[in-house]
């Protein structure tokens, strides 16, 4: 898949280097280490993958701009984790990585997706409704250091066209976020 900005591909062992970097540069609190994106890239390849795990590289440098990922288990995935550099927000980038892991749920066969937001996170939420997501509950104290509440939203994958419902314009998450999901840029 190509947006305008990045061409999206399976992660890779060798992407976890720099993926580091930009995780440290949007999550510098709370950030993955690289034994947690190891672990998650066991489950990704193979006959036998629960897990999706994708970069997007600049077709200029080369350089990876954004990350995601999806796990599965059954009929449910949950949105691990989603990152866009803050020099390609504002592009559709947050949007096709979204895609990408939906597209790979129906794939792993999933009726249900699942993903955490921040409770202050309005932008991000703005555009998981148009994906469809809905609000089913809350985690309160989900995000650490700062004991931020996580709104709970659910998408049921059947119903689902892998696309947003509307455009409302640019979105952008900046408040790093953890655990399940964690969005920088949205849209």
């Amino acid at each position: 898949m190509t947006t305008a900005t990045a061409v999206l591909r399976e992660m890779r062992w060798w992407d976890i280097e720099p993926v580091l970097e930009l995780e440290h540069e949007l999550f510098p609190e709370d950030a993955w280490s690289a034994g947690m994106f190891w672990s998650e890239l066991v489950h990704a390849r193979g006959p036998q993958a629960t897990h999706r795990y994708v970069v997007a590289e600049s077709p200029a440098t080369g350089r990876i701009v954004g990350y995601a990922g999806l796990a599965a288990a059954g009929d449910l995935a949950d949105v691990q984790t989603i990152g866009v550099s803050r020099d390609h927000w504002g592009g559709g980038l947050g949007s096709e990585l979204l895609t990408d892991l939906l597209k790979h749920a129906t794939a792993f066969e999933c009726a249900e997706v699942l993903l955490e937001v921040r409770v202050d996170n309005t932008r991000a939420q703005k555009l998981y409704e148009r994906f469809g997501f809905e609000p089913i509950g809350f985690r309160r104290g989900y995000y650490q250091p700062g004991n931020i509440d996580a709104l709970v939203m659910r998408l049921t994958v059947q119903d689902h066209a892998h696309e947003p419902a509307q455009d409302h314009g640019p979105d952008h998450v900046q408040e790093p976020a953890h655990e399940l999901v964690r969005e920088t840029e949205t849209d």
